[in-house]
């Protein structure tokens, strides 16, 4: 099933300025990115950015680049700018692959893309992993996600979702024994029809209350399709200290 994987990565990060060209055991972090998805089996990996400095470190390690907006609020809406200049045809399969996860394996690439193909209803697809820890359930930093019986998205949201009345009243809080959790990974599909309509799509209050952009398209009316990943996903890079911990974790490995 062919797709394309577009990689929206941007200098002026609030966090972690210049994070994409930081140094990771003796590459670029937007290139261990880059390396990830080339192993997908992506008939094309694209870069997509609005800073020269990135453009160019990029083309030197090979990759191909598009040139978007300064002014995207979100890595989608720069992604559906690069889908415009490259001319998908409207079913296109497009993976949006996040600049800063250089530990994604390349399997679950595939995976998201392979779901979203399988699935007619769905205009987007994403996946998520088993919650295992209490304190993920109630940590706003952690999205979570609730699928119906057909694999789709319910909702998502940084509360613990669903409220389990019975465990979450114990104490110590205990994990519901037939329940399980989901986290949310930030790995998207969309086929690149959609991703000409999504541009057009105001934004809704759900997306604005939980700062979820994935609200946008649940609240307009569309389908997402979810799965459970196949393999562990690992962590992506937000902070300095997640530089050091991947750097440590690559370098101890023997992987570059």
């Amino acid at each position: 099933m062919p797709f394309t994987v577009i990689i929206p990565a941007r200098y002026a990060s609030s966090r972690f300025p210049g994070k994409p060209l930081v140094d990771i055991a003796g590459m670029p972090l937007l290139q261990h990115v880059y390396r990830r998805a080339c192993g997908s089996g992506a008939r094309r990996v694209v870069i997509a950015t609005d800073d020269l400095r990135i453009a160019v470190v990029a083309r030197g390690f090979g990759a191909e680049v598009v040139m978007t907006s300064a002014e995207h609020p979100s890595g989608t809406d720069r992604i559906a700018e690069a889908v415009e200049a490259l001319r998908f045809d409207a079913e296109h399969v497009v993976v949006n692959l996040q600049g800063d996860e250089p530990l994604m394996p390349a399997e679950v690439l595939h995976q998201v893309a392979d779901l979203l193909a399988r699935d007619d209803r769905a205009v987007m697809a994403t996946v998520c992993e088993r919650i295992r820890e209490v304190r993920d359930i109630f940590d706003p930093n952690i999205v979570k996600v609730v699928m119906d019986g057909q694999g789709r998205a319910l909702y998502f949201s940084r509360a613990p979702i669903p409220w389990a009345r019975a465990a979450f009243a114990e104490t110590p809080v205990t994990l519901p024994p037939a329940q399980p959790y989901f986290r949310h990974i930030g790995l998207y599909a969309f086929r690149a029809g959609f991703l000409r309509v999504y541009g057009g799509l105001a934004p809704t209050p759900l997306e604005s209350l939980e700062a979820l952009e994935q609200l946008r398209v649940l609240q307009h009316g569309y389908t997402i399709a979810v799965a459970e990943t196949r393999v562990p996903t690992g962590f992506g890079v937000d902070t300095p200290a997640d530089a050091e911990r991947v750097r440590a974790l690559i370098q101890g490995q023997g992987v570059v």
